[in-house]
């Protein structure tokens, strides 16, 4: 029987080392599927213990500690997360026995910490291959194939190449390497095997005007409609004639032509905006043969401003 501090240090190992339990049973290649239900009722079958940690509502904190180390890992390496929370397991129950035979835990964290620097320095001995050149596809291709085969067990050739091809075009010079730079877009009608790595960006949606194409082109993006602007105030607006009735509509038109010709005289010829196009608006656009694209999301927006080397304006 143990009361106060060493019944809670007791409790949290317990907790931990079933945790590592439920997880243990799938690691590595010929682990074992897990069924998770999340708090959305949503049902994942899977061995990626990245993805069940992500849909596990975790209450102990104890054992939340062992879930933000295993996302930590998820984020640095993209793999070994399962490997995490097992070899927490069993420094855990290894402590366990230790806290037992009467050693305090002070001491056990500093025989953890001698045994840290010691893994740290055997580590470097026990190199098998060296990766020197980032920028070598094949040497890529290989270092990356054993994380993808954890999950996509069977397509790893394929999407190592693909994967390789796309890190490889966009790493940067001085800078980190950004993840979000790789983007995945997926299109009804084949398989993965119709896959292939665009330099650029790829949006699924349909063009909005009847130009549907454009090489070279310069890109003009808005987070605004392209369309007639309504006023903040409602207004009563008094006509007297018919020729007043028509020169009313036509002052809003040839507002809209201008400004849409500006954007055809600046030298852009495809228009981005984040808002809907209007009927004149696509009239004017039309005409002046311009290509029209819509993209609703504002991170789709940002991107494609990074890709093109944009500015997004705010109005037109």
């Amino acid at each position: 029987y143990f009361s106060g501090l060493e019944e809670a240090v007791y409790r949290n190992i317990a907790a931990c080392k079933q945790f590592a339990q439920t997880v243990r049973t799938a690691y590595g290649p010929n682990g074992m599927n897990k069924m998770v239900i999340n708090h959305l009722e949503k049902l994942f079958v899977t061995s990626d213990a990245g993805t069940i940690m992500r849909e596990l509502d975790v209450e102990h904190p104890a054992a939340k500690l062992m879930v933000m180390a295993a996302q930590m890992q998820e984020a640095e390496v993209g793999d070994g997360t399962n490997f995490v929370i097992i070899f927490c397991g069993a420094l855990l129950e290894g402590a366990e026995e230790l806290l037992r035979l009467g050693i305090t835990t002070s001491e056990i964290v500093m025989g953890f910490e001698a045994a840290l620097d010691k893994a740290v320095e055997v580590l470097d001995t026990l190199v098998i291959t060296e990766m020197k050149d980032v920028k070598n596809v094949e040497n890529v291709k290989k270092a990356i194939k054993t994380a993808l085969m954890s999950k996509q067990y069977g397509n790893e050739d394929l999407l190592s190449s693909l994967v390789s091809k796309a890190c490889v075009s966009i790493i940067p010079e001085k800078t980190t390497f950004n993840v979000d730079n790789v983007r995945v877009c997926k299109i009804l009608g084949s398989g993965i095997h119709a896959s292939q790595v665009i330099n650029g960006m790829v949006f699924k949606r349909d063009v909005e005007g009847d130009v549907t194409k454009k090489h070279n082109a310069k890109v003009a993006v808005y987070t605004c409609p392209v369309d007639i602007t309504p006023t903040e105030t409602k207004g009563t607006v008094l006509i007297k004639s018919a020729k007043e009735l028509l020169e009313f509509s036509r002052g809003e038109e040839s507002l809209l032509e201008s400004q849409i010709k500006s954007i055809a005289d600046s030298g852009a010829s495809v228009v981005v905006s984040g808002g809907k196009f209007g009927d004149m608006a696509m009239h004017f656009i039309n005409k002046y043969n311009l290509m029209a694209v819509r993209i609703p999301s504002k991170f789709d927006l940002r991107r494609l401003c990074k890709a093109v080397g944009a500015t997004a304006l705010t109005k037109l």
